[in-house]
């Protein structure tokens, strides 16, 4: 450990050099209306959709993993499934929006991760550390995952013609192909895409960890009028891979499990004269079909999710702006496991932010949401920032709630028998929580931001996994006595409290060097006030290190990244399973752009040290693999 922490330090001098992009200057949406980063009074993280072409990744689950302070809790590789955890939430208090439109399923936060887009038609990703359910609403506890896509902020002048074909092959039968097509059509950009990565995967107890995940999406936007635009998309995902003991640590679970989904969004917008208006609508269906073994039945949920929203934004004197709207959505889910419900939510927010002083800037949001499980609930948020010099000091107050999702509510419920396993509970409370966070970036240069946060999170009602008796489960008419059984429960109070520090570096000199460099670690503990441990509580690292670096030097190309997780160790002795104290990953990439200049050559590790490990009990994770491939671009 102390090897790894002296050899970034021996890096940093080397780094402090040249001309470069200005990191303060980053302009974000984090409260829908463009703003500089500095005057957000929060920690954000933005992810330049440039890397991602350059990193050791092969989905956008993987990218997030590198992100600094995030925790990415993988299932299995290239997509197949991954938990996003922010400041030591549970996977389902993370929001993932694409364009401002809320992607969560209804059915697990499990799922979360799917998210159909093309690298290639990604703009920009902002991770929001910390709650903003203010402002986006329900399930934005502990972070948001706001993907800004290029269609949505195309101009009449950045239409494109432009093509992108790739394939990468290498251990266990991998291959990742990738195709991208965008052109001008009907006075606007029309795009089209495709990506499949597909594995045999290496042997597991009794089976291989197979994956076959495809990913295709169109996409038009088309400007109407001087003031009018119109966006479209429709993507269909579809992800088919081995899933033993994704959720069990059961002997007899040699799981498999295929997700589709198929995702449509429209958007119009109107803007003039420093107002905009945006009517947004979204539906989504996805089909989940799990078998837990062969012999077993096989578990067939579909899940509708439709969403309406307005947003009206609009600057006014004095240096503020305001943006006020309201949101709808709908959930159902038709299952023969969990059974047939639907639920309604509707919401409306109002967001100012304003420049109260010549340093401070305020950002204040309140929202009235009701829904049929739980009526109505006033969200209040509040957000400074003060800047003088290099530093600036911000700071964040915000309430947050979660619904608990059908699983949670009717997973097993609707089985005539049930011997073990994880088991709904229809009665569970929303999960409520008070946010506080401060904290103090240093910009000793426009190249390198150096970020320290110190976090608390007081909640009420968290929803979890917890063993349960038989004698004590509420609903024991399909369970057996000897069962060995999860119950979804609310704990009463928890507290999670930590420190993270985010170090974020970029440089370019001549024409075709560039260095870019991004690092955080975080410090966190979560407490209980009940002494019997639940599942995902207790599963989030106490301590986590992420980095990436990306060198460019004339046609050539090297990236790492790397990441040190501390976590509580647990076993199950029945599949020979362990969730060790701790592990390092590193992984590579070198690619060299040939003087043909459109094809481009990579090589890639994953997993250099091959590292034995599973970031959730049973769950193992490849040792190391290779791959190599091209790209054409046109």
């Amino acid at each position: 450990m102390l090897r790894i922490i002296f050899s970034w330090f021996i890096l940093l001098p080397l780094m402090i050099r040249a001309q470069t992009k200005e990191l303060d200057s980053v302009v974000v949406s984090a409260s829908y209306l463009p703003q500089k980063n500095i005057t957000t009074g929060r920690n954000i993280i933005t992810l330049n959709s440039a890397d991602l072409a350059k990193l050791p990744v092969n989905s956008i689950d993987e990218w997030l993993r590198y992100a600094p302070g995030i925790e990415i809790q993988q299932r299995g590789p290239a997509g197949s499934q991954s938990d996003i955890i922010i400041r030591g939430g549970t996977f389902q208090q993370v929001l993932v929006v694409i364009d401002g439109i809320r992607l969560n399923d209804p059915l697990t936060g499990h799922f979360s991760t799917y998210i159909p887009l093309h690298p290639e038609e990604i703009a920009k990703i902002e991770i929001i550390k910390g709650a903003a359910a203010a402002i986006y609403g329900a399930d934005a506890v502990g972070g948001v995952v706001n993907i800004i896509t290029k269609a949505s902020i195309a101009s009449q002048d950045s239409l494109v013609d432009k093509s992108v074909f790739s394939y990468r092959a290498g251990s266990n039968a991998f291959s990742n192909l990738q195709a991208y097509w965008t052109t001008s059509l009907l006075k606007g950009q029309f795009s089209m895409s495709t990506m499949r990565n597909r594995a045999d995967g290496e042997q597991l107890r009794g089976t291989k960890g197979f994956f076959d995940n495809v990913t295709s999406s169109f996409a038009f936007t088309k400007r109407l009028n001087s003031y009018w635009s119109l966006h479209l998309r429709y993507a269909r995902d579809n992800r088919y891979f081995n899933a033993q003991n994704f959720y069990t640590p059961f002997l007899s679970d040699t799981a498999n499990e295929r997700v589709t989904s198929d995702w449509s969004s429209m958007a119009l917008i109107r803007e003039k004269g420093g107002k905009k208006f945006q009517l947004d609508g979204a539906f989504k269906v996805l089909k989940d079909r799990f078998q837990f073994n062969p012999s077993g039945a096989t578990n067939l949920n579909t899940t509708q999710l439709s969403i309406l929203q307005a947003r009206w934004m609009q600057n006014l004197p004095n240096n503020r702006s305001i943006v006020y709207g309201t949101q709808f959505f709908h959930k159902k889910i038709n299952s023969n496991d969990r059974g047939n419900h639907a639920l309604a939510h509707t919401g409306i927010f109002l967001i100012h932010n304003h420049h109260l002083f010549p340093r401070l800037f305020l950002n204040e949001s309140i929202r009235l949401n009701w829904d049929e499980s739980y009526g109505w609930q006033l969200i209040p948020q509040i957000n400074a920032s003060y800047n003088k010099g290099k530093f600036t000091w911000r700071s964040s107050i915000s309430k947050g709630i979660r619904d608990a999702d059908f699983t949670e509510r009717y997973n097993n419920y609707n089985k005539t028998l049930v011997t073990a396993g994880n088991i709904g509970n229809p009665s569970l409370q929303p999960e409520r929580s008070w946010n506080y966070e401060t904290g103090i970036d240093f910009r000793p240069l426009k190249r390198f931001i150096l970020s320290l946060t110190a976090f608390y999170r007081d909640q009420t009602n968290l929803i979890d996994w917890k063993p349960t008796p038989f004698a004590q489960m509420p609903r024991p008419m399909n369970l057996l006595p000897t069962g060995n059984y999860a119950l979804a429960t609310n704990l009463f109070a928890v507290q999670t409290r930590g420190i993270e520090l985010d170090f974020r570096y970029r440089t370019s000199w001549g024409e075709k060097n560039e260095l870019a460099v991004s690092s955080g670690i975080v410090w966190m503990e979560s407490v209980a006030g009940q002494s019997t441990p639940s599942f995902y509580l207790s599963s989030h690292a106490r301590f986590l290190w992420n980095t990436q670096i990306i060198s460019q030097w004339k046609n050539w190309s090297i990236s790492l990244t790397t990441l040190y997780k501390e976590r509580n160790t647990l076993s199950a002795p029945a599949i020979q399973a362990r969730i060790s104290p701790n592990y390092f990953l590193i992984n590579s990439r070198l690619s060299y752009t040939t003087p043909l200049r459109f094809l481009s050559i990579q090589l890639e590790c994953t997993n250099l040290t091959n590292t034995s490990y599973s970031d959730l009990l049973g769950s193992q994770m490849p040792g190391r693999w290779l791959n190599a491939g091209c790209t054409l671009r046109f």
